[in-house]
């Protein structure tokens, strides 16, 4: 992952800084990014070598923190004694998230499977002495998870990719060519590897800012990764040629443009374990967060970092126990839903059922007084809590019988049903959704 900071002015800017389906028309991917739409959440798995000390994934020793050598000596001590892939679906499967991504390879080139390539691997180069991705890609099956693989584009540990410290290079492109061929060589023949042992659901790339399209040949991996599987899917770092939007921890302000997308964002500061950051996200605060991911049509990959032995932080376990038990409570609000209604129209997230004739209102746990709906046009059928039933009474102030224009709805939250985190309302329309947009007054325009 990229590791700077983006100024306020600029955070608005997150939702469409990379142009993910710039050269992918919708229509011709819309039907193998219907399971993904339906998903709304993921959990992303950094995993590596950097757990060991608890440095910074690839980035402490490009950004100068620590000397290659040192971070890299990290191999010695990656040893998986604790990992239990079982452990780690059947946590994920708890947490509600229909699909996983973990970090096959990060920026640092050490592979976690047994890459047949003249490179790292956690196989040959660490006491784990193992294949690490087999065992858990076969543990997701078993609970129905999607396959999801993260793949850095760029190794800096490669001798013959260019960039090394962010300070200088091994060579310039321009000046040895046919050195950079050989990388896409490597690069290419480690995703077939990929491909054919995993045939990963979702291919999340990352390290496409060094080089252009072009460079990357980012069109040709798109075809051969199509030509292997014609329904896996593609992030949008692949320069203009993923089917999806990729904003990275910031959460955009109005709803992104693209057809789908999806907030990536940690539990705490950092990607992978660094014990030394104890700023722990609550669940409320991530529930929350999603609940507004999903009101504006996206999802939620939720990160966690394991321990250099395979074990998962107990703070990441009981965000994701505490996750799963609310989005156990409120499944039909959230998965196989469409993003919600228009601001202006609810102050807080929602969600529609696909025929749009259930409208879910997310509200805070613990609120007090009734809240409010603008321009409904429909007529009601009931009010009622999700996770409990209870009916939620309501009311229609401000309706004059001569005026198309619809009154405001006000709902008194259950109080006998309160959530801890957040409540969640439904309102069953008498059929599909009907929004009054206009500015009132005599016109009803």
């Amino acid at each position: 992952m990229k590791r700077y900071f983006i100024s306020a002015c600029l955070a608005t800017f997150i939702g469409t800084a990379r142009p993910a389906q710039q050269l992918v028309p919708p229509d011709s991917i819309r039907g193998k990014m219907q399971w993904f739409a339906d998903a709304k959440l993921g959990i992303f798995i950094h995993w590596g070598i950097y757990a060991v000390d608890g440095l910074s994934e690839s980035w402490s020793f490009h950004n100068g923190d620590v000397p290659y050598d040192a971070y890299m000596n990290q191999l010695k001590g990656f040893t998986a004694t604790h990992y239990d892939p079982e452990a780690w679906a059947a946590l994920i499967k708890k947490s509600g998230a229909r699909y996983a991504v973990i970090t096959t390879k990060h920026h640092d080139g050490v592979a976690l499977w047994d890459t047949q390539q003249d490179h790292y691997s956690t196989a040959r180069h660490t006491p784990a002495g193992k294949d690490l991705l087999t065992p858990f890609y076969r543990a997701l099956d078993r609970h129905g998870i999607k396959r999801g693989a993260y793949f850095s584009l760029l190794d800096w540990s490669h001798p013959d990719y260019p960039g090394f410290l962010k300070d200088s290079s091994r060579y310039a492109i321009a000046d040895n060519p046919g050195r950079w061929q050989r990388f896409l060589a490597f690069n290419r023949a480690q995703m077939d590897e990929l491909t054919k042992q995993f045939n990963p659901d979702l291919w999340w790339f990352d390290g496409d800012w060094e080089h252009s399209a072009d460079a990357w040949d980012a069109a040709g991996i798109r075809r051969r990764l199509l030509a292997a599987n014609p329904a896996t899917i593609i992030n949008g770092r692949l320069q203009g040629y993923g089917d999806y939007d990729t904003p990275e921890q910031n959460f955009p302000v109005t709803r992104p443009r693209f057809d789908w997308w999806e907030l990536c964002m940690t539990t705490n500061n950092n990607w992978g374990y660094r014990p030394s950051d104890t700023a722990w996200k609550t669940p409320y605060e991530i529930i929350t967060i999603f609940a507004d991911v999903i009101g504006n049509g996206g999802n939620l990959l939720l990160d966690i970092g394991p321990k250099a032995d395979g074990t998962i932080p107990p703070q990441q376990i009981d965000i994701l126990e505490a996750l799963g038990d609310w989005t156990e409570k409120h499944e039909k609000a959230i998965f196989g839903t469409v993003a919600g209604l228009p601001q202006g129209h609810f102050h807080g997230p929602s969600t529609l059922s696909k025929d749009s004739t259930s409208l879910y209102l997310f509200i805070p746990g613990k609120a007090q007084g009734p809240v409010v709906v603008k321009g409904l046009s429909n007529d009601i059928v009931r009010v009622s809590d999700v996770a409990t039933g209870t009916p939620a009474p309501h009311k229609i102030v401000g309706k004059i019988s001569w005026s198309p224009v619809p009154g405001l709805v006000y709902i008194d939250i259950p109080q006998e049903a309160q959530d801890a985190y957040m409540n969640v309302l439904e309102i069953k329309l008498d059929g599909p959704l009907k929004l009054y947009r206009g500015h009132g007054g005599l016109g009803a325009e």
